[in-house]
């Protein structure tokens, strides 16, 4: 019976973890569709957080490479007065990144819904 009463407070703090971290999210950063993140893209910075393979096999015209187990280093190559749309290929990696760009009171987030995962956009590839 201690065990299932173990079991139980684990997935309550999990679930609890999730739904903080959702919230955080929430407020960071903007999701936008891909008809939303077309609108503005161009006059931000855009900025692909996947690994550099990831990033030569394709990427959204104009996109810069900056991986996200690099960010914490090279994040202030961004600048904090412009808008930041960032995108990964799920959309995991680059709602993290931005909850990180927050923290370094970064303001104008946007985020791909979906990922490259989802983009029918242009792209560019070697």
């Amino acid at each position: 019976m201690s065990t299932l009463y173990v079991v139980i407070g684990i997935l309550v703090l999990i679930i609890g973890y999730m739904v903080v971290t959702m919230l955080r999210l929430r407020k960071a950063v903007v999701h936008l569709t891909q008809e939303e993140f077309i609108q503005g893209y161009r006059k931000a910075q855009l900025i692909d957080v996947r690994e550099p393979k990831e990033f030569e096999a394709g990427h959204i015209l104009g996109a810069r490479n900056i991986p996200y187990s690099q960010f914490r280093q090279r994040y202030k190559e961004m600048r904090a007065d412009l808008p930041v749309y960032l995108y990964d290929q799920n959309g995991g990696k680059s709602a993290r990144a931005a909850l990180f760009l927050k923290k370094k009171d970064y303001n104008q987030l946007f985020h791909l819904q979906g990922g490259f995962r989802q983009w029918t956009g242009k792209i560019k590839s070697k």
